[in-house]
This record gives structure tokens, sequence and C-alpha cells, in this order.
């Protein structure tokens, strides 16, 4: 994922309310929202073999995105698309997953992980030294740190809180009309991320289209109640705005 916009425990109804946008290069390949075999709900990295986020019916849950720093990107073995994997269909608790990690985190490109086992919440990025437990509130992530305040972090987290505060009973039809917005940042309130200022303009957009080979390729929207009921809804505009929606209980041990 590349915008990610949520509410952790801060609803009285939801446990979580999360809208997100995945952006990529349009010729790779990748599989809608589905069942994988090990029991959870992801799309899938057809060439890395991993995911950007999941959930499993046991309530853990999990998205990625990249960090950007285009100096630092170096040819690496590891897919940091398996790290959601490998959460999903671990046991260990969340923060002990990310002390863990942060073993072997520079094994991989620049990467901030979200991980969630439904009652508590952690971020850990290969740029910062320690696992940070995520407070209960209305939170942004992009290509940087959590809740760094680039302007499209700033307004994705506005939007969602201006919807939640409008809609009594939101739904993830509705969601999905979320951080659609086109509008790139002033060129003084963008990051340096080591992209050409030209492209880093038109990324600092929510929906990005950059010319015929990259941009935002699908946004997802996630309710999960508290009594454990989800709905995962997937809108893909690579094909022809393909919508997957899966709904489950959450079954906690």
């Amino acid at each position: 994922m590349c915008l990610i916009a949520f509410n952790w425990q801060n609803h009285p109804d939801y446990k979580m309310v999360l809208i997100a946008n995945r952006d990529e290069y349009f010729e790779r390949p990748s599989a809608s929202l589905h069942l994988w075999e090990e029991g959870f709900y992801a799309g899938k990295d057809l060439k890395g073999g991993g995911t950007w986020m999941g959930m499993h019916p046991n309530g853990r849950f999990a998205a990625l995105t990249n960090y950007r720093d285009i100096s630092n990107e170096k040819e690496r073995t590891s897919s940091r698309g398996e790290l959601v994997v490998d959460f999903l269909k671990g046991e260990m608790t969340p923060f002990d997953y990310l002390e863990c990690l942060q073993q072997r985190k520079n094994e991989y490109n620049g990467f901030s992980l979200l991980v969630s086992d439904g009652t508590k919440m952690f971020f850990l990025s290969n740029y910062q030294e320690e696992v940070q437990e995520v407070d209960y509130g209305f939170h942004g992530l992009s290509n940087a740190l959590l809740n760094t305040p680039w302007p499209k972090v700033q307004r994705a987290k506005s939007d969602l809180s201006n919807y939640l505060h409008e809609t009594h009973i939101p739904e993830t039809e509705t969601m999905v009309g979320l951080l659609q917005s086109v509008k790139t940042a002033p060129t003084d309130k963008l990051p340096n991320t080591g992209l050409n200022p030209l492209i880093e303009k038109s990324v600092s957009a929510q929906f990005i289209t950059l010319d015929d080979y990259y941009g935002t390729v699908n946004t997802t929207a996630v309710l999960w109640k508290h009594n454990g009921e989800v709905q995962i809804r997937e809108v893909r505009f690579i094909s022809d705005q393909e919508v997957n929606t899966v709904q489950f209980l959450v079954k906690t041990s």
C-alpha cells in the first residue's frame, strides 16, 4: 500500500475503520483479494509472491508500505511483501514479531509495517530504531513513517475523520470513494525522497496516474466491528474497476 488512513479502537461500533490505496507499476502482475491456502484474505503480488495488506479470521492483520528513499534502494533477494505473509500465517504476538524482525530488517529495502492481533497494534520501519505501539485514534501512513505529515496523509486522515463524523453507519461501498483526489501538494510542501521533482509532485496526490506506467491500482476499505464482523472491499482500477468483497467473523481462542 502507498496511502493508508485508519481509525483504531476509537469508534463505538468498530475496532478498526481503514481505507487504503495501493500504488504500483501497471505492468507488475497481481491477483485480487482472495482466500489464500494459509487461511487469510489478501491480494497477491505475483512477481514477489507476497502481499501489501491482509487479514486472517483469527484476528491477525497486517499492512505494508514502501519507505521511499531512492538513493538507498538496492537489489535484494528478500521481498518486503513476505513480511505481511509471515505475520498473518504465524503465531507470534505483534510485538514479538516486530522485535524479531528488528534483527533482519536491513535485509529489505525501506518498509513501514503495521501488525495487529485485534487487541493491540504495532508499527515498525527499518528507518526507525524501536517498535512503536499504535495509539487509539486516527492515523495515516504513506511512503515514510507513521503519521509523517505529508499533505496527502494529512488530507487522508481528515477525509476519513469527516466521513465517520457525517456517516452514522459506514459502508465499504461508500468508503472506497475516499482517497480519490488527484490534487497535488504545493511545491514547498513536497518531501525530498530522491525522485525527480516533477514526479515527486505527481505522486503527492492521493490518487496517482503517472502517464501509462505507474499509479493507483486499487483502493481497499476495511470495516472491523467490535463483535468480530469484518468486511473488506477492494476496487481494482487496472481491471475495469473489478470489485471484490469478502466478509467473515473473527474467531479468537
